[in-house]
């Protein structure tokens, strides 16, 4: 009797298990950032440090892209963080400026960062144009450290 009563138990137990197992996950709501704990200021300033590096020549990419990082460039190409921190020394830039960045949190340990910047930007041999990108980044919390782990960014005309 008592191996019976163990053997509805262990049923009872496995398949309520697997019904938990085979709801559907309930979506993660999107929270606008909460500055109490200063991660959405945090990255919002390192966004605009990250926007005005072309400028000002003091890269914050090695601090905050993960050393998993993927991105993708306007042109459709991929590059990972050794591809990001090198600069091209046939562009020059001057006028770099974030012009807006808002922080959503999925969770305890995702955020998105959806921003826009511009700059004026001088490839050898090629007139000066203004550049302007909109762009998402994602950050990852690993340890209690920020870090973008994807970027997306896309050019467009500039208004």
């Amino acid at each position: 009797m008592k191996n019976r009563v163990c053997n509805v138990l262990l049923m009872v137990s496995i398949t309520g298990a697997l019904a938990l197992a085979a709801l559907p996950a309930l979506p993660q709501k999107a929270r606008s950032g909460s500055d109490s704990d200063g991660a959405e200021k945090y990255m919002i300033d390192m966004e605009r440090q990250w926007a005005e590096s072309a400028c000002t020549h003091q890269s914050v990419a090695e601090k905050i892209l993960a050393d998993d990082f993927q991105g993708t460039a306007p042109s459709g190409e991929r590059y990972d963080k050794a591809k990001a921190l090198q600069r091209d020394s046939s562009l020059s830039e001057r006028e770099c400026r974030l012009d807006e960045a808002k922080v959503l949190f999925f969770g305890d340990n995702v955020a998105v960062v959806y921003g826009n910047e511009r700059s004026v930007v001088k490839a050898q041999g090629a007139p000066e144009h203004m550049r302007c990108l909109v762009w998402t980044d994602t950050w990852l919390s690993r340890r209690t450290n920020w870090q973008i782990v994807a970027a997306q960014d896309t050019a467009l005309p500039c208004r």
